[in-house]
């Protein structure tokens, strides 16, 4: 298990070297536009200086954490640039502020160009040390920190670090074929066996073809894109979530607050030079039309009688841009069916896409002869361009509603995984489980506080509830859950602390502040905020501690805000009026039931142990070369992982129900229907539910007339 995950984070990391690079890519131009390049340093220095929540100088310590962010950014794993490289680029390390003062982009074009000349250097490296088999025999290691790592003094060196990189991508594939062999030999005793020869010749063959497509990618990439991660490097100098957005990266981030897209409802990949369709959205114009298909292939794409344009090649982003379109066209794609190879024009109308896995959903369970609702929500969405349309806090007042009517006696508000989304649902929201109050305060650079208040008296639901999180519930999450601990409203159980981002974005259009210049500049998503609970304390750096802390798999992983270089610090300010509910009268015998239940709960204590192990795991990163101790090390790794292999095998005897008002919708939508199968099976197989449950059905409401008063 360990060998694996560790052959597999050198592929994560070009992964994510190249993810990054598309997620940051600016709007693609066929020619590098220097006058564009200066005006989009020039508008994005002036408005950090002036609207960053932090007042920060453009000084030597800037510089030099842009300096070290582009170059680990361009090369996380050590593969291009040289120590030779970084003496070159060293006369800059203190310069950059200087030059970001005078739009001169040297550092810039001089560490470009370098990299594109190491990226063709490196086809030959890793081709020619491919055509040859490796030395197993060799006693020699490597090691997968790449912090620690060094770069390489020369160029024979970093021919060293591809060598000893590639040759662990190939022990990892001859492992996984060993093991598939041997599962083979178990079922067929026939089964002819591979020499370790052929498996080592298959295995490189494979990283070849991995490493070629790999580049493929790399080459698609143009100068915005590059430049793109470089901008990247100078705002996120002022903070982690500060970033530039491309204007078509503004669009996926606006699908993704507000769960719906235009288009025709297919998700794509690139899989060499063709289109592939990857999945269809239930539901969605192609989901409704029929005829197109998973792995079905895109060969053109046609709006409306027009002709047909080629997108065989074209890269993934540009050829979704010809695909999506507004509602109510049509498109004509041209289409290799993948069943008979026979080539389909589809007509399409394009239509709005909701995403049903972003919106709110509950179930309902029995415990004790009560009826419980379990509600999902996966975040706090919003459409800021189109406010009658539907958000996180219209659909869970209608979903507690519904529930009501069902005679639920508690809720468990599931907010694991939720990385947030719209501070203004998130206020609303929390609205829903008091009279009113404050909520969050929210303070500007150099301001005091302001508070934010729930001005409704209306309580949508006045019964128990037990609010769930984990290390990755972030942001407007944490809002809602520190609401409702501050308030003592609700019991917040899960991880033992929540991720600890106390930041407010807010996107601001470029071209606003420089609208002579008619090309789209994109977007800046700039912390311009921190939050801070009614209480004073801040959600930043240390998040919203559970009152019930259960193990997990990542309870002792770096994780979370307070693992982020440049990451705001934790600080107060002065507490908010606010009156605590006091809704429970049992509040301090619940917790510490459910803490003795999961101190002596065999399953918790094993989970426990599985997160220490992965600890473990991730802090050794040297590795054999030599393969028979590759293997006996894997072959310890791997019995150690048989002893967590039922770690989270485990099922409970609760039965999840969809509540009435779906019922009907599930007759009509066999997708759905199969989608709320699998999460009800999930949610009986699920301990942390369980336990969630169990605290919710022991929680006795207090009278009312009972407050305490700050």
């Amino acid at each position: 298990m360990k060998t694996k995950f560790r052959f597999s984070t050198i592929l994560l990391a070009i992964t994510l070297l190249i993810n990054s690079f598309a997620i940051n890519a600016a709007e693609q131009t066929k020619k590098p536009d220097p006058e564009k390049d200066k005006v989009l340093i020039y508008v994005l220095k002036n408005i950090l200086t002036r609207g960053h929540f932090v007042a920060k100088d453009l000084d030597d310590n800037f510089s030099e954490a842009v300096y070290t962010s582009f170059i680990d950014g361009l090369d996380p794993s050590k593969r291009y640039f040289t120590q030779e490289d970084l003496k070159e680029f060293s006369k800059y390390k203190y310069q950059i502020d200087n030059q970001l003062l005078k739009d001169d982009l040297s550092f810039y074009n001089l560490v470009y160009s370098r990299f594109l000349s190491e990226m063709k250097k490196a086809k030959t490296y890793y081709g020619s040390l491919l055509s040859q088999p490796f030395d197993f025999n060799q006693n020699e290691t490597i090691d997968l920190d790449y912090e620690k790592v060094p770069f390489a003094k020369n160029d024979n060196q970093l021919i060293e670090y591809w060598r000893k990189q590639l040759k662990l991508q190939t022990l990892g594939r001859i492992q996984e074929q060993t093991q598939l062999q041997d599962e083979k030999v178990k079922k067929d005793k026939n089964y002819k066996v591979k020499s370790f020869t052929t498996l080592e010749k298959e295995a490189r063959a494979e990283v070849l073809k991995n490493m070629d497509e790999l580049y493929v990618r790399i080459e698609e990439l143009e100068n915005d894109d590059w430049f793109s991660t470089f901008l990247n490097s100078v705002v996120g100098a002022f903070d982690p979530h500060t970033t530039y957005m491309s204007p078509n990266i503004k669009e996926k981030f606006d699908q993704d607050i507000s769960g719906k897209l235009e288009g025709i409802g297919a998700r794509l990949q690139k899989k060499g030079i063709y289109t592939h369709v990857f999945e269809l959205v239930a539901g969605g114009p192609a989901y409704k039309q029929g005829d197109l298909e998973p792995e079905d292939i895109i060969l053109k794409v046609a709006q409306g009688d027009e002709e047909p344009l080629d997108i065989v090649g074209m890269r993934l982003d540009d050829a979704i841009k010809f695909i999506k379109g507004k509602k109510g066209t049509e498109v004509r794609l041209t289409v290799k069916k993948k069943l008979d190879g026979s080539i389909k024009i589809i007509s399409i109308i394009r239509d709005v896409v909701e995403l049903d896995e972003t919106y709110v959903k509950s179930s309902i369970v029995e415990k004790n002869g009560k009826k419980y609702a379990i509600i999902d929500l996966p975040s706090f969405y919003i459409d800021f361009s189109d406010e009658s349309s539907r958000d996180s806090a219209k659909d869970m007042e209608q979903e507690i509603e519904r529930l009501k009517a069902e005679n639920v006696s508690g809720l468990i508000v599931d907010l694991r995984n939720n990385g947030g989304g719209s501070l203004k649902t998130a206020i609303e929201i929390s609205g829903l489980f008091i009279d009113k109050g404050p909520i969050v305060q929210v303070k500007y650079r150099g301001e005091n506080p302001v508070v934010k208040e729930d001005i409704d008296p209306k309580t949508q639901w006045e019964g128990a509830v037990v609010v769930l999180v984990n290390e990755f519930s972030a942001s407007a999450s944490e809002i809602f859950a520190a609401a409702m601990q501050d308030y003592k409203r609700a019991i917040i159980l899960g991880g033992n602390q929540t991720y600890g981002k106390g930041t407010v974005q807010n996107v601001l259009p470029i071209n606003q502040f420089y609208p002579k210049y008619e090309t789209d500049l994109g977007y800046l998503k700039m912390t311009i905020q921190k939050f801070y609970r009614v209480n004073g304390g801040s959600t930043q750096i240390e998040g919203v501690y559970s009152d019930i802390a259960m193990p997990s798999r990542y309870s002792y992983m770096k994780f979370g805000e307070r693992d982020l270089d440049g990451a705001l610090a934790w600080d107060k300010v002065p507490q908010a009026k606010y009156t605590k509910t006091n809704s429970y009268a049992n509040f301090a015998d619940v917790i510490y039931n459910s803490k003795q239940r999961i101190a002596a709960s065999a399953n918790f204590q094993l989970v426990n142990e599985y997160a220490k192990w992965l600890k473990k795991n991730q802090d050794e990163t040297l590795y054999s070369l030599n393969s028979k101790k590759f293997f006996q090390e894997s072959d310890v790794k791997e019995a150690e992982a048989k002893k967590f292999k039922s770690v989270f095998d485990y099922k409970s005897n609760f039965t999840f129900t969809s509540p009435l008002y779906e019922q009907n919708l599930l007759k009509a939508d066999n997708s759905l229907s199969d989608k709320r199968v699998a999460w009800h099976k999930n949610l009986s197989k699920d301990m942390y539910i369980s336990e969630a449950l169990n605290v919710l059905s022991e929680l006795k409401l207090k009278d009312k007339s009972t407050i305490i008063k700050n």
